[in-house]
């Protein structure tokens, strides 16, 4: 398909009951050193066919370097139909591992969900859903040209039947930890471990990642740096665990956290721990996520966090970065922001290149004797779960998520009943002549009784199950009449198929927009006056999403998010005029033959030059490079002697920078430059050109001049508008 080309959603649910993956299993980066442009990277990874670079790489002719680790995106907005639209602007902005979140609850689901119902917090994992993403995302991967791998989560009491389901659908990586669902979600210890097993068979058959939820003691407790120690345990227990049931170590991946962020000494905590981490544990994978647990509202702050997070990733060398968005504390992640948050990660991240080839971690001191430390304390607690007789009694007595250092005990940790929880008494011993002719199955399974040809294959004794068969897998499309996707695609049809359209955060046709206020006041009275706007502006559903105390008595800032009740016809749109600019050759020979002169300066009381000097000048591709001659006034130049200027050296062309906008003094100056030249009796003599980071060519028209510049604008962009000026001006 184009680039320019929408993704079909219903064309890519037609037919999925015969939809067949491409591939089962978790695929790594191809990591390189590349050359881009004037610079070698290092740390690197092929380019991508399709991409959206960093907004500052036109500068750079708009190269995209992508770097060696995998790119985590988050996925969550609860209506999968959306999330596939998301998960194209995620790959091309650099993301080839696409996690779909599941939605609330869960985890305590004992069974497969039917249909596509939509979601909260996240999406119903269901075999319908999961196969039209895994679809569409063989269609991103072609437009960007690398693998994408498609993550969920295998948890709660159904994480053996989802198992099953993702390596039919062609899922490539999970969650899985039996922790996790042991201290979080209080599914019985039992239960949790057994189904694990099966679990982590099934996963390791189909080739898929796995990522425990050791984090999530972090998350939980009341202060996470002080649960480093159990971290280790907690990643050691399930990191073997999988080993010794068949997945690879190099699909064993540790979601390493740092425990603290700002403003605590970050990186006097963080590093340690994850150097403490790598040396014990370092034969498995590291996924590195940002801390989520100290995020507000204020996607500032989120930001630095994420940046903070990401030179320790760079440091010790991550396998796979996740991207957190910025907004995770105050709503489930919005477009923007996911694409937010892959830009800063590859932004940071190849700002960051080669690091460690300029600076070395020190052996000894504090970062030594701390890492050291951290390691000691957690043989320390597992060599104490093993005199307790093991993992479950250690449960039992609160041992984990307490608010302790270890080996200090507060005595508020989670404690769990070997007896109690979800699932409790449903495990059964197996019998003495157990079968099952399945695929992947863990546990002693007596296949010889029935045919030893087929002890490693036992499937064979029914012909084979739906690994190996998926056309006996039994696909259901929809379950619910009401809340299925064919619902929400007709609700929003006039979004798909006509000329409509409306803002959106995260569901097509959602209307949501934000706004940034800010009130001279105490924060409950903005606040409440944050509403009073949003009331007048007709914006329903009005919230407060982020409010900061800026000076208390002074003044506050405000964000807040409404909806807007009306459509928008792009018919009925006057776009912004699309630029004509003429080729290099074409200017040179007009510049050539006719007399250019320019007079050019900052103006009022402006003193930004910068920009200015960049269209001027030849070095940097300025009209000088044309053979067009300029006079520069300098900086904070009276708008009356640009005229005056122009005049006296026989100018035919004012360019004025103007930067400031207060007031609207940029507009105010351009009126009155254009307003002297009339005075002088030289208004029709003269081309007027503007331009400054906050002048739009419409509005510098309407004050008089011929034509305004903004962002983005090089000499040959000006260049080119003189000549086609002038033409009109003395040609026509």
């Amino acid at each position: 398909m184009k680039p320019t080309d929408k993704l079909d959603i219903r064309e890519i649910l037609t037919d999925l009951e015969h939809y067949r993956p491409r591939r089962r299993g978790w695929i790594w980066r191809d990591k390189m050193p590349i050359d881009l442009g004037p610079f070698h990277y290092i740390q690197a990874s092929p380019s991508l066919k399709n991409s959206i670079p960093l907004p500052s790489a036109r500068h750079l002719n708009n190269i995209d370097p992508q770097p060696d680790s995998t790119i985590t995106t988050e996925i969550a907005s609860g209506r999968f139909e959306d999330d596939i639209r998301r998960m194209r602007m995620a790959a091309w902005h650099g993301a080839d591992h696409i996690m779909v979140i599941r939605t609330a609850g869960q985890s305590h689901m004992d069974g497969l969900l039917e249909g596509t119902p939509q979601g909260v917090g996240g999406v119903p994992i269901t075999r319908k859903q999961v196969r039209a993403q895994r679809k569409a995302l063989d269609i991103i991967e072609d437009e960007v040209g690398r693998p994408i791998n498609y993550h969920s989560y295998v948890s709660g009491v159904a994480g053996p039947e989802i198992a099953v389901m993702f390596v039919e659908e062609g899922v490539n990586g999970a969650h899985q930890d039996p922790q996790y669902n042991v201290l979080y979600r209080n599914i019985n210890m039992i239960r949790s471990f057994v189904d694990a097993a099966e679990s982590k068979k099934i996963m390791a058959y189909g080739g898929l990642a796995q990522i425990d939820g050791a984090h999530n003691a972090n998350a939980t407790a009341r202060d996470a740096w002080k649960v480093m120690p159990e971290l280790l345990v907690q990643h050691a227990i399930n990191s073997r665990m999988s080993e010794r049931i068949g997945i690879r170590p190099d699909l064993i991946c540790l979601s390493t956290v740092p425990p603290a962020a700002p403003p605590s000494p970050d990186l006097k905590i963080n590093l340690p721990y994850a150097i403490a981490l790598r040396e014990l544990l370092g034969k498995y994978k590291m996924r590195a996520q940002m801390n989520t647990k100290y995020m507000d509202s204020s996607t500032r702050e989120a930001t630095v966090t994420h940046v903070l997070n990401l030179l320790i990733s760079r440091l010790t060398s991550a396998d796979i970065q996740s991207t957190i968005t910025p907004d995770e504390g105050r709503n489930v992640p919005w477009h923007v922001y996911n694409v937010e948050a892959l830009d800063t990660a590859k932004q940071a991240m190849m700002g960051m290149d080669d690091l460690l080839s300029m600076l070395e971690l020190k052996k000894t001191g504090y970062l030594y004797d701390q890492k050291r430390e951290i390691q000691e304390r957690a043989i320390l607690m597992m060599e104490e779960i093993i005199s307790m007789d093991g993992y479950f009694n250690a449960v039992e007595q609160g041992m984990f998520v307490d608010s302790g250092l270890y080996p200090e005990r507060m005595g508020d940790g989670i404690a769990r009943s070997i007896d109690g929880g979800i699932g409790a008494n449903t495990i059964i011993k197996r019998a003495s002549d157990y079968l099952a002719p399945v695929t992947a199955h863990y546990g002693y399974n007596n296949v010889k009784q029935y045919d030893s040809s087929c002890e490693d294959h036992p499937e064979k004794l029914i012909g084979g199950s739906t690994f190996e068969k998926p056309e006996l897998i039994q696909y259901i499309d929809e379950l619910d009449e009401n809340d299925n996707v064919n619902h929400r695609l007709n609700d929003t049809e006039k979004y798909r198929k006509t000329s409509l359209i409306k803002p959106e955060v995260q569901w097509l046709g959602d209307g949501v927009v934000t706004l940034d206020l800010f009130f001279p006041t105490d924060i409950r009275t903005a606040e409440a006056a944050a509403l009073v706007v949003a009331k007048n502006m007709n914006l329903s559903q009005a919230e407060v999403i982020h409010k900061e105390v800026l000076h208390p008595a002074e003044g506050t800032r405000i964000q807040l998010k409404g909806t807007v009740n009306f459509d928008i016809d792009t018919n009925d749109l006057v776009l912004p005029e699309k630029e004509d600019v003429l080729e290099e050759e074409e200017i040179l020979a007009y510049v050539k033959d006719h007399h250019i002169k320019v007079v050019a300066g900052t103006g009022g009381s402006d003193e930004h030059s910068v920009g200015m000097r960049e269209v001027l000048d030849i070095k940097h591709g300025g009209i000088e490079k044309y053979g067009i001659h300029y006079e520069y006034l300098g900086t904070s130049v009276p708008i009356e002697k640009f005229i005056d200027a122009a005049i006296e050296l026989h100018a035919n062309v004012i360019m004025i920078s103007l930067i400031i906008s207060h007031d609207d003094i940029h507009y105010k100056n351009m009126e009155k430059l254009h307003n002297y030249a009339i005075e002088k009796g030289v208004r029709d003599k003269l081309i007027l050109l503007a331009g400054g980071t906050q002048v739009t060519p419409e509005l510098a028209r309407s004050y008089g001049m011929d034509q305004g510049f903004s962002r983005g604008t090089k000499g040959r962009h000006v260049a080119s508008f003189i000549v086609k000026r002038m033409k009109e001006m003395y040609e026509d």
